[in-house]
């Protein structure tokens, strides 16, 4: 059911990056957010609800989705309200925070997913300078990022662990690393490439005091 959930967030990375780069309308990736975060709320729910005697370990990943969950209904609400994005951006702030968290509770018993989760703070901490800080500049960067890493952080991982192949050496989670780290340099460096015509930038909802 976890490996359900992350391969959800790797189509909904995908989608918002792609509305973030302005291949597809804000309102379009807000509505598929709420849907998969909707989702991911109540696979989550039926987790905790049937594993009341689970490991921390589980209860952490049930954590994890619940904090992604969270991340796509907001993101979606957001968009369709109206809402400013400087609620979104400081819960963007308080989600990296706890990703670091997540990655270092992780960290001897999954370096994998340790390392997927720094990727993930990451991201949250660049939607908080994007949001509360106003770096709009980021939001290529930003765009990219989502798209380069929706696959690579998620669907593939979902999918080597729905296979029972989910690998668990320290040479894999610094290879993953390495990919990791040169898919974010590719992300700046694409989103420093002029806009083409056709691809207007999206229209993000207005800051708000």
């Amino acid at each position: 059911m976890l490996y359900l959930g992350l391969l959800l967030s790797g189509a909904a990375l995908l989608i918002n990056g792609l509305g973030l780069l302005g291949r597809i309308p804000l309102r379009d990736s807000a509505m598929f957010s709420m849907l998969i975060g909707g989702v991911q709320l109540a696979l989550g729910i039926a987790f905790v609800a049937t594993n009341s005697d689970a490991e921390p370990q589980t209860l952490l990943s049930a954590a994890g989705m619940f904090l992604f969950a969270l991340t796509y209904v907001y993101v979606g609400l957001n968009t369709v309200l109206q809402l400013g994005s400087q609620g979104l951006g400081w819960f963007s702030g308080l989600a990296g925070a706890l990703g670091l968290l997540l990655a270092t509770a992780w960290f001897n018993t999954d370096p994998l997913l340790s390392v997927l989760w720094l990727a993930w703070a990451v991201l949250w901490a660049l939607f908080f300078v994007q949001m509360v800080l106003g770096r709009v500049n980021l939001i290529p960067f930003i765009g990219w990022s989502l798209v380069l890493l929706s696959q690579t952080t998620a669907t593939a991982p979902a999918l080597l662990g729905l296979s029972g192949n989910w690998p668990d050496s320290q040479a894999t989670a610094a290879t993953a690393a390495a990919v990791l780290t040169t898919l974010f340099l590719l992300a700046a460096r694409l989103g420093r490439r002029k806009r083409r015509p056709g691809h207007p930038a999206p229209r993000l909802p207005a800051r708000t005091a």
